[in-house]
């Protein structure tokens, strides 16, 4: 592949002139450049992106800079996408543009489909599928520092010049190996917003919260809430209002009072008694109220059954040994969440028992749920046996006489 000149483009005109040579491509690399150190959206910086012949970072941080054109571009029905570990990227561009890139292509996804490991890092993959080096020189740069070198410029280039190859030689593996319909499946979810904006009242789950005190957990729901909406309100860091431990503490003291909430850890009383602690003591004064029934339930209670720890590990040896068939990541095909509801229900709604993860691995666990395989082994590998007769029951112990 050619080498390419690298267009810095620092005006509105310079950016409309790009992306409309850019609307004839097939397809187009993509990447940024941001901060998120002190705002809860992050700051873009750079945009980098390149077709065929172009190669361009474009200073986002320029007053007055209309990035409507970019928006535009990304959002053609008919260029595809490129990035790689796109999802804090692509948030940025839901954010500007209220829309995710499409039609869109994720390189870490498709590399883990191909075989390249759990979420290989992009230097990894291009040395492996180009022979080429990433210079890591300015991988921690303050890209809001301006004015930028031009040896921060190439660094950010980069990012796209190495990725056409990248993307070029994983669409031709995938498409000899017949994956390209498993990675499109895997991009529709990538291309819901949803996907990343974050819900404020299923903020806590994220929390874990070892609790099964039904109010408390309420609480702790609405003080998680408060700090997503605050933090978005504000543009912080959600940590720099409240840290995660923080709010299972307050939820247990269910404060009434600026007095009582400043006794909570790292709480000080200019914060309980300013404007942010007011409006937190109104969210836990309102779950305080809740009705029993619209409260949370524990994430498991005491008596909920539990899947058999024997199974669940018989099926993770199983998509061990399909992700090696198959060269495969098993990160992709399933979480352990994904293999203990299975193991639980196998007729509960699963990822593992859709599209190809079924036709890879969710068919094969059902069998061996129900037992009509086995697991052996063969070498130094994993062997399917199949069994032709009915299982056996476990033997009831004998009664003493």
């Amino acid at each position: 592949m050619s080498e390419n000149k690298i267009e810095f483009i620092a005006t509105s005109e310079a950016l409309e002139a790009l992306c409309t040579r850019l609307a004839g491509e097939t397809f187009l690399t993509v990447d940024t450049e941001f901060m998120r150190e002190k705002t809860y959206y992050p700051e873009l910086c750079l945009v980098q992106i390149a077709g065929a012949d172009d190669v361009a970072v474009v200073d986002a941080m320029i007053p007055g800079m209309d990035l409507a054109p970019l928006g535009r571009l990304l959002a053609k029905p008919d260029v595809a996408k490129v990035f790689h570990a796109c999802r804090q990227d692509v948030e940025i561009f839901l954010n500007l543009f209220d829309a995710v890139p499409t039609p869109l292509f994720d390189t870490q996804v498709a590399a883990m489909v191909a075989g390249f490991g759990d979420q290989v890092g992009y230097d990894s993959l291009v040395q492996a599928l180009t022979g080429g080096h990433i210079d890591k020189a300015h991988r921690f740069s303050d890209w809001s520092a301006r004015p930028l070198s031009k040896s921060q410029i190439n660094y950010a280039a980069a990012d796209v010049t190495h990725l056409r190859e990248v993307y070029e030689k994983l669409q031709a593996k995938l498409e000899k190996e017949g994956r390209l319909e498993w990675v499109r499946e895997e991009m529709a979810m990538l291309t819901k917003p949803e996907t990343y904006r974050v819900d404020p009242e299923r903020a806590w789950e994220r929390l874990k919260i070892r609790s099964h005190n039904r109010r408390q957990l309420g609480i702790a729901r609405a003080i998680a809430a408060w700090r997503e909406r605050e933090a978005q309100r504000i543009n912080i860091p959600r940590g720099r209002l409240l840290k995660d431990e923080q709010i299972p503490e307050i939820a247990s003291l269910a404060p009434a009072s600026a007095e009582v909430l400043a006794k909570a850890r790292g709480v000080s009383a200019g914060f309980a008694n300013g404007k942010s602690g007011a409006s937190l003591l109104t969210a836990i004064a309102e779950a305080k109220a809740l009705p029993d029934t619209d409260l949370p339930k524990p994430e498991r209670q005491r008596d909920a059954p539990k899947a058999s720890p024997a199974l669940v590990s018989l099926l993770k040896v199983l998509l061990a040994a399909a992700a090696e068939k198959n060269n495969v990541a098993p990160r992709l095909v399933a979480g352990s969440d994904d293999i203990e509801s299975l193991a639980l229900d196998e007729t509960a709604p699963n990822p593992v028992l859709e599209g190809w993860r079924r036709e890879m691995f969710g068919e094969t666990a059902l069998r061996l749920i129900r037992g009509q395989i086995a697991l052996s082994t063969q070498g130094k590998r994993i062997k399917i046996v199949e069994l032709n007769c009915k299982a056996v029951p476990e033997s009831a112990p004998e009664q003493p006489q």
